[in-house]
């Protein structure tokens, strides 16, 4: 087994904490390998030391663990992550499995790591600052890595008021911006927006059915009013029932009642 013994150990210039190790060949100095400070320590590495060649393989070995315990320490201080986006962070920055595993365990054992803490705490978030529904959260988690069924106990901490409460915002934001919509071209549209924002079927039935929402949803004739105008142009060369029928084929495709139409023409006529 070949061994060489170390002639010279220098601080890195930009890494403070990292040492480079030398040693003699063919009567130069020739660098060997660098370590952290606490593997310097850990194998008390000094001038004179003599080195094997399983020796320095289990000293590199061990750096390169504490190498990936540095990079994972300073990936997660600026925000919290799971578990999952370290290994997949680690795994591209680290060749071997073995190493990765070996760097997990430090984290964990150093309380890094956390899924649980993680999972509502994220919940906590998204209830707090933003109007997501709960599909869109339990998607979300899963992509970051959170078993099924921590995510299940998770979003405990968003109760079915609190979606109500979210969901009712958004319903009320979306009915402000489109007064110009029939009333079942309305509720269409609102069903499929809060649908996309991850609300559950039981959820929406409820919100349309509250109060502030459908006093919201109380100008239907003067929405109609807005698309017969434009109708009444588009239509103007007809005349008699051929004008009447156009207009009443397209004030239905808005999604207006033949009722609240007739009376329209009615209006129109007078």
């Amino acid at each position: 087994m070949i061994s060489v013994e170390i002639s010279k150990i220098t601080r890195q210039k930009e890494l403070k904490d990292r040492y480079n190790i030398f040693t003699i060949k063919y009567g130069k100095e020739e660098y060997l390998f660098s370590v952290d400070e606490a593997i310097l320590i850990k194998y008390e590495l000094r001038k004179g030391m003599e080195l094997d060649t399983l020796l320095i393989n289990e000293i590199q070995y061990n750096d390169e663990i504490r190498k990936g315990y540095h990079r994972a320490v300073k990936y997660l201080a600026s925000v919290k992550r799971t578990e999952a986006e370290v290994e997949t962070f680690l795994s591209s920055k680290m060749e071997k499995p073995a190493l990765v595993a070996e760097v997990m365990a430090k984290l964990k054992e150093m309380n890094f790591l956390d899924d649980e803490d993680y999972a509502f705490s994220y919940v906590r978030t998204q209830r707090n600052t933003t109007t997501k529904g709960p599909k869109v959260i339990k998607r979300e988690l899963k992509e970051k890595g959170i078993s099924a069924n921590l995510i299940q106990v998770a979003m405990e901490e968003l109760s079915y008021e609190d979606q109500i409460q979210s969901a009712k915002k958004i319903a009320l934001k979306f009915l402000d911006g489109n007064k110009k919509e029939s009333s079942r071209i309305l509720m269409q549209k609102l069903e499929q927006t809060l649908a996309r924002k991850g609300y559950p079927s039981a959820i929406i039935r409820e919100v349309k059915n509250a109060p502030e929402v459908l006093d919201m949803d109380n100008n239907e004739l003067e929405a109609l009013r807005v698309h017969g105008d434009k109708a009444k142009r588009k239509y103007a060369k007809y005349e008699g029932y051929e004008f009447t029928q156009k207009m009443k084929q397209f004030l239905y495709r808005k999604g207006f009642s033949m009722e609240l139409i007739e009376q329209y023409l009615n209006d129109i006529e007078e």
